[in-house]
């Protein structure tokens, strides 16, 4: 699994961003364009923020899907977004894409950082599923939008 840590995937992900159009259309889920890229944003905040939310994940997902969180298979289609994560609300895409567009720099720009808080979903993390997790995620929502 590639990381948003190395550079080439970071940059990667970045053109993947960079070749969204404002009709560029989902293969599948609910969100538009601007809801998928304000989306996106919220797990990086969480890592780029490193704050200690006191919450360790909810077992449930810490035993059954933290792991497919950063491991080599591509997460299937329609899988279902975290109530905290969703907006019914439209969004502009110019607008987020770039917000998640420095999200990802910023993000990237930590690949020395040692001290990492937990995650309020998944608990624990190591810096290197950090990095996996983070790009896994964007390559999910890239693929829903066919880049």
């Amino acid at each position: 699994m590639k990381s948003l840590f190395e550079e080439k995937a970071c940059n990667e992900i970045l053109d993947r961003i960079n070749s969204l159009k404002d009709d560029s259309q989902r293969q599948w889920g609910k969100m538009s364009l601007g809801q998928m890229a304000w989306h996106c944003q919220f797990p990086l905040k969480i890592a780029i923020k490193n704050k200690d939310t006191g919450k360790k994940g909810n077992l449930f997902v810490r035993l059954f899907f933290k792991k497919s969180a950063y491991n080599n298979k591509v997460w299937r289609r329609g899988l279902p977004t975290a109530p905290a994560l969703k907006t019914v609300e439209n969004k502009n895409a110019s607008i987020e894409i770039e917000k998640l567009k420095t999200l990802v720099k910023e993000f990237n720009a930590l690949k020395n950082r040692e001290e990492w808080q937990p995650h309020p979903f998944f608990g624990t993390l190591t810096h290197e599923q950090w990095g996996k997790m983070e790009y896994k995620h964007l390559d999910h929502h890239l693929r829903q939008f066919n880049v």
